[in-house]
């Protein structure tokens, strides 16, 4: 089975964090196409290129100006955006946080583990699951 390359909006303000993304794909040798955004805002501008829409969206929770869980609340009210799966990925284990993120319709919450290796395989699986995933497109 041939796995999709991904077209990925990564929300994530940390600089450190995407350039660990970047270097944990390229370790992978996974050639998916990353857009970066780095708060709410500046996704929300990108999505309004709705002919350029992203097949899955990793998302931070604390960030500035919108935070995820406001982002996400944006997100799944409209009707083209919301069909995009949207993974959490964060270091937050509060379950108010999880539980608020399931209840808007999340596709996964993902937590960031501290050991670079951890993280590479996390990434890697994450990134296997939805390449090979039937994605919808409305």
């Amino acid at each position: 089975m041939k796995a999709r390359k991904l077209k990925v909006l990564l929300i994530e303000d940390d600089t450190i964090e995407v350039m660990k993304m970047h270097r944990a794909l390229s370790t992978l040798n996974e050639k998916h196409t990353i857009v970066e955004a780095n708060n709410g805002e500046m996704a929300l501008s990108i999505l309004e290129k709705k002919d350029q829409l992203p097949d899955i969206i990793l998302l931070d929770l604390n960030m500035p100006k919108i935070n995820g869980i406001e982002f996400l609340s944006i997100l799944k009210k409209d009707d083209r955006l919301k069909y995009i799966p949207t993974i959490i990925l964060t270091t937050s284990n509060n379950q108010r946080d999880l539980l608020a993120c399931y209840n808007l319709g999340i596709a996964g919450y993902v937590l960031k583990p501290l050991k670079y290796e951890d993280y590479v395989e996390k990434i890697s699986r994450l990134m296997s699951y939805w390449s090979i995933n039937e994605l919808f497109i409305a």
